[in-house]
């Protein structure tokens, strides 16, 4: 396997990549308003009924028109993907790998314009928008790579007189659902691992933010994707989701999204339909409730940055995002007073201002959840820091501490998605490691510890998919942090890591006498 490290993240101190940047912006914002079609066999689609991208940071500022998929149309789709799947899964695993890589290229020269867009439609600074793009170079040159170690399957043995062989094949048809929270690098890590397993795919983006995903389709297509094995159908979950979801031709569905949806997705999915043949695979990614935990052998400066960078990264808006710290109550009051005053530091505003460390959440629906969240706070904790929202231009909501709050409040339990990050008290290690694991979630989790006992204890009692030490919770690296969780944070497909494709294929056994 050729080696990669993995795409360098841009150092926005160095003026000429500021200045490439803010060009880049700049060729967005003059691309605003612009529509864009359906593509389905390779035909560009236009509907009357659209999807309207709005920048949540001003939502006077129309991103885009997207055309809205139909359920007829999502059946265009799915024959097309299913016609493609017959020539494209014959095609060379080589080939497969370089269109991926060739369009990794692509997205390479035009790496500050994807960034600048995802700016501009979900929201993020300039260095998550910069990060976001990186990890989606990243999954791509990574799982192009995976491909041509699998290529040639698993060693089997064979006897005297028998040759046997173990060989990976694709499965068919994938319909892929990506989030709004990482709008390019899940959305082009899900699709890339199906396309580059020799599986067709309909991509059903996500309706907050469509046009990252019509711009990596048309990236595809430069790179010379064959027409009906990618289709681009953006449209709604009742509409379109569910219809895709129960066709018997769907052979898998890989989900990343909220657990209530993931559930109704698995629930669906196993339902054998009238012409199916097969049962469905999902591959689902459904959040977290992710804890730090505090202990008081600790560096209680890095254990307060890791709170804040954890909560707040990009408004808090990722499944791995810090929204719980049980702290050993012998440092708790030092670890509270820090986390508030670097919380207090923080810049919300404009996300295209270089300075700013938090932009808007995505759209009215998450503010008012949040908001509501926040008033449940004050009642179970209390407020420190934050708190205020204004959604007057844009969805702003100001970095939220809640401290003294009981392990088991709903500000504890349930996933809220923004801003937040409630602090509990513990007795001791053993009592934060019992509150750490209260929840029905299993994502990801953090221990800020200088005792090495008690990393260990935690590697096998904290019940999470990626647990880190002295360190935040978020931020893994494809290739190095082989990313899902367990429980209800979904099927722990381990996005980024050497199985990961392998939930794209099946094992086929041939067995020849000679």
């Amino acid at each position: 396997m050729i080696p990669y490290a993995h795409e360098p993240l841009t150092d926005f101190s160095n003026e000429q990549n500021k200045q490439s940047f803010l060009e880049s912006l700049d060729k967005v914002k003059a691309e605003l308003g612009q529509h864009y079609p359906l593509i389905i066999n390779g035909e560009r689609v236009t509907t009357e009924d659209k999807i309207t991208s709005i920048n949540p940071a001003n939502t006077e500022e129309i991103v885009g028109y997207v055309s809205k998929a139909t359920q007829p149309l999502a059946e265009q789709a799915m024959q097309a993907a299913d016609e493609a799947f017959n020539t494209w899964r014959k095609v060379k695993p080589e080939v497969r790998a370089d269109i991926i890589f060739h369009t990794a290229a692509i997205v390479r020269r035009r790496k500050h314009e994807f960034s600048a867009l995802l700016v501009l439609e979900a929201g993020k600074s300039w260095v998550e928008a910069d990060a976001d793009t990186a990890e989606a170079i990243d999954f791509m040159e990574y799982y192009g790579r995976q491909m041509l170690q699998l290529k040639d399957g698993a060693p089997v043995k064979s006897r005297p007189g028998e040759y046997n062989r173990y060989d990976y094949i694709p499965l068919g048809v994938g319909v892929v659902i990506p989030p709004w929270n990482f709008p390019f690098a899940i959305m082009a890590g899900t699709t890339v691992a199906a396309l580059v397993t020799g599986n067709t795919v309909l991509l059903k983006p996500a309706s907050a933010t469509p046009i990252i995903a019509a711009k990596f389709v048309e990236a595809l297509e430069e790179a010379g994707l064959p027409k009906g094995v990618l289709n681009f159908i953006p449209g709604s979950g009742g509409e379109i989701g569910d219809y895709l979801v129960d066709h018997p031709r769907t052979r898998f569905v890989s989900f990343t999204g909220s657990r209530d949806v993931g559930q109704r997705i698995y629930e669906r999915a196993s339902k054998v339909q009238d012409g199916q043949i097969w049962l469905k695979r999902v591959i689902a990614e459904m959040g977290g409730k992710d804890t730090i935990v505090v202990d008081k052998e600790a560096d209680l400066e890095l254990a307060a940055k890791s709170i804040v960078a954890s909560a707040f990264g990009f408004c808090g808006q990722k499944c791995s995002a810090c929204s719980r710290a049980i702290i050993v109550e012998d440092v708790y009051d030092n670890v509270l007073n820090r986390v508030v005053q670097l919380t207090k530091e923080l810049t919300v505003g404009d996300p295209t201002t270089q300075e700013t460390y938090m932009g808007p959440v995505i759209d009215k629906n998450a503010f008012d959840k949040i908001m509501s969240y926040i008033e449940i706070g004050k009642q179970e904790g209390h407020l420190v820091a934050g708190g205020e929202g204004d959604d007057s231009t844009g969805y702003f909501i100001q970095p939220t501490v809640i401290s003294d709050v009981e392990p088991t409040a709903r500000l504890m339990q349930e996933e809220i998605f923004g801003p937040v990050v409630a602090l509990s008290k513990a007795k001791d290690f053993d009592h934060a490691i019992d509150i750490a694991n209260n929840t029905e979630y299993g994502l990801t989790g953090a221990v800020i510890t200088n005792n090495r006992m008690h990393i260990e204890q935690a590697r096998e009692d904290f019940q999470v998919g990626n647990l880190y030490f002295n360190r935040g919770c978020t931020g893994a690296i494809v290739g190095y942090q082989p990313f899902g969780g367990f429980n209800m944070s979904g099927t722990d497909s381990k996005a980024g890591g050497p199985e990961y494709l392998l939930l794209h294929l099946q094992g086929k056994t041939t067995s020849e006498a000679l």
